[in-house]
């Protein structure tokens, strides 16, 4: 685990093993610790602030989202990843006293830009939320309403490939092929998941976001979207939001530890998790605090 302090790290309070490298500086001179950057990146952004009202929920947040990788989020309760999560597609948008600063870039565009097409952006920044949230229509309109939307099918044919690549890729073909004019909302907890995964990637994603997406799921359905989740890592770029540090460890590459707002640390899943080397993520790994 992290060694023994010898350099004060501003902001936190807290320390550096020997022989670490510096710490990545914000604008601000605050710091995380670890590599913010990749040479892929999907993603890029760059001391983003949130304030909700008066209170300030990330403080000089910088982060590379690479491609064809899960990075995993992880922190206490409160402590701004999920709020950092939704920036990445603007929904915090629809929060009236939320104001977002910094630069978020999605393949080089800024994504605040007042010309940017929210719902584009949407569309190639897809979201998975904590509970199911499958429309109460069937099964196949339930994946078929996003392409056809965005006019991506040219006619019938092309939009039942879509549905059928769409829950198949989503593990759902099979258990569902037989009833896709039922209702979405009749089927289980862990099937709404994979429903709504396959409606966000029906619209071909770039980046899939997911805000603790099996918090609601028992361990069977969990299970089956943690293998979905590493499968679907080969076309896109996924954020996953987890209280589980055992869902982290199984099912990303890099991982980013919050705190108070903060990013403190990041890295690779694997040394995150065996050697972190901030005191902050020390604690919460090994269950002091959290």
């Amino acid at each position: 685990m992290a060694t023994e302090p010898t350099e004060m790290v501003q902001r936190t309070g807290a320390t550096l093993g020997p022989g670490s490298a510096p710490p990545e500086r914000t604008a601000q001179g605050q710091r995380t610790v670890g590599e913010i950057t990749v040479s892929n990146p999907v993603i890029v952004c760059r001391n983003v602030n949130v304030h909700y009202g008066d209170k300030q929920a990330i403080r000089d947040v910088s982060l590379d989202i690479a491609h064809n990788e899960v990075i995993a989020m992880i922190g206490p309760s409160g402590c701004g990843k999920s709020t950092f999560l939704r920036c990445l597609n603007r929904l915090n948008d629809t929060i009236p006293t939320a104001k977002v600063t910094g630069s978020i870039t999605l393949d080089g565009v800024d994504v605040y830009d007042r010309k940017q097409d929210v719902v584009q952006l949407r569309a190639r920044v897809g979201m998975v939320f904590q509970k199911p949230n499958p429309f109460p229509k069937s099964v196949y309109e339930n994946v078929a309403y996003g392409p056809r939307i965005h006019g991506l099918a040219g006619d019938r044919t092309e939009l039942d490939e879509i549905v059928q690549t769409s829950l198949m890729r989503a593990g759902l073909w099979e258990e569902v092929k037989d009833r896709l004019d039922q209702p979405g909302t009749a089927l289980s907890g862990g099937q709404q998941q994979r429903l709504c995964i396959a409606r966000t990637i029906a619209v071909s994603p770039e980046v899939i976001l997911m805000d603790e997406p099996c918090s609601a799921l028992d361990p069977i359905a969990t299970a089956r979207i943690e293998d979905l989740i590493d499968e679907l890592r080969q076309n896109y770029a996924i954020c996953i939001v987890t209280h589980s540090m055992q869902q982290a460890a199984r099912v990303s590459q890099r991982t980013a530890y919050f705190h108070l707002g903060d990013l403190i640390e990041v890295g690779s899943t694997d040394q995150i998790f065996t050697n972190p080397r901030h005191k902050l993520t020390e604690d919460y790994i090994t269950g002091r605090f959290g």
